[in-house]
């Protein structure tokens, strides 16, 4: 079974970045780099950036998958012994500037830097106000015809290269030319029966069980529901609140009843643990969009807290202020992933399949697909149209020659 990749990237501060899939080996290995520091937060290491320190660390882990960032590679590759900070961190920090400014999701954020990087060491590290469409044009190309990356990924790369000349470079991309596209597969969506997200369900406990029946039973995505915040559940009024969905959208969802009990007594122990963090002279959470500068003790306050805290305060290297972030993804991804073993299914469900179940689920139930595309958060209908499927049974809807014989 492939294992998971240890990524390098540029950091700030003159730092890089350096995520490990746990294990104590490697925990044991970074702790014998000079400096390393583990942010708890962003569960990641960094260790300061020097000459040789990429070789350092990749000699640390002989054997192991590392993958290292474009914009590391580029240097290395360049070698005209300038620093990462001369060559692409300026182009790097004002991309990451611009989608800040623009409210852009950290994810976003990531993935076009990743773009850009790429970019740039396709054509050698020239600067981009040199290149034009027809230098876009290859290294979409190239992706297509040698790396053969989806539909889906070649449409990243080009927005994260029409991003960067629209709001750093300052003007617009005109004709591309005859780029060659990735073909873009029709696939359905993976879906589970009733029976199989029962026994899936089963193989949950806790506040993992708890996650996965709300993002069943509210067709939430797993980000969505683990960046809830007390707030956001309404009981009266039997609704989930969404803030800031994919697209930067709200919307509200309804709560599932059966979750109600298991709910409230989660939120209890959570309620002690919090007024427990306040006591300790700690107690707060981070805020979107700097309200915590308009609303100072917002933070401290129940409402804004996570619905699903991670169990240990993180610390704030600089401040040494600590806190609590919502559960980190990869242990609800673990236990599903485990979950689906347990319960023998041989189809592949991750998280999002529950959300997939609640849309097809819905739809067989003879829910209006209006009704279905609100509580989904989709832009176009046309999108959720692919669970339409099951209103035709497909091949199950056909009886078979031969069980007629």
């Amino acid at each position: 079974m492939p294992t998971d990749p240890i990524r390098v990237r540029p950091g700030e501060a003159g730092r890089l970045i350096v995520q490990l899939p746990y294990s104590p080996d490697h925990v044991a290995k970074i702790k014998t780099v000079a400096g390393r520091r583990w942010h708890a937060k962003e569960q990641h290491w960094t260790v300061p950036q020097g000459e040789g320190t990429l070789g350092t660390l990749l000699n640390l882990f002989p054997g192991k998958p590392v993958d290292v960032d474009p914009a590391l590679r580029a240097v290395k590759a360049h070698g005209n012994g300038k620093p990462p900070s001369a060559l692409l961190i300026p182009v790097l920090a004002d991309l990451r500037a611009a989608l800040q400014a623009r409210h852009y999701s950290r994810r976003t954020e990531q993935a076009y830097g990743h773009w850009v990087a790429r970019f740039l060491h396709f054509h050698q590290d020239r600067p981009p106000a040199e290149m034009a469409e027809a230098d876009i044009n290859r290294f979409l190309t190239h992706l297509a015809v040698t790396e053969k990356v989806s539909a889906s990924t070649q449409n990243q790369a080009l927005a994260a290269l029409l991003f960067l000349y629209r709001y750093v470079m300052g003007r617009d991309v005109g004709d591309l030319g005859e780029v060659i596209r990735a073909r873009k597969p029709e696939r359905l969506p993976v879906v589970m029966a009733r029976e199989e997200v029962r026994v899936v369900l089963a193989n949950l406990t806790g506040d993992k069980w708890l996650i996965a029946a709300i993002m069943y039973g509210a067709g939430l995505r797993l980000m969505e529901c683990l960046r809830l915040r007390v707030q956001d559940i309404d009981f009266s009024r039997h609704e989930i609140l969404v803030r800031d969905g994919k697209g930067a959208k709200d919307r509200i969802t309804m709560l599932p009843e059966s979750t109600k009990v298991a709910l409230v007594d989660h939120l209890t122990r959570v309620k002690v643990v919090h007024q427990q963090d306040v006591a300790d002279g700690w107690g707060r959470v981070q805020l979107p969009d700097a309200l915590d500068r308009k609303y100072p003790n917002a933070p401290k306050d129940w409402r804004w807290q996570w619905v699903f805290p991670q169990e240990r305060r993180w610390i704030n290297g600089k401040t040494k202020e600590q806190g609590r972030h919502h559960t980190d993804e990869s242990l609800v991804q673990k236990a599903v992933r485990e979950a689906v073993a347990k319960a023998g299914l041989t189809k592949r469900a991750t998280c999002h399949t529950f959300r997939h179940s609640f849309a097809t689920h819905l739809l067989e139930s003879g829910s209006d697909i209006r009704t279905v595309q609100e509580l989904l958060g989709h832009r176009d209908v046309k999108t959720t149209m692919i669970y339409t499927h099951v209103l035709h049974r497909g091949p199950a809807g056909v009886r078979s020659p031969l069980d007629g014989m």
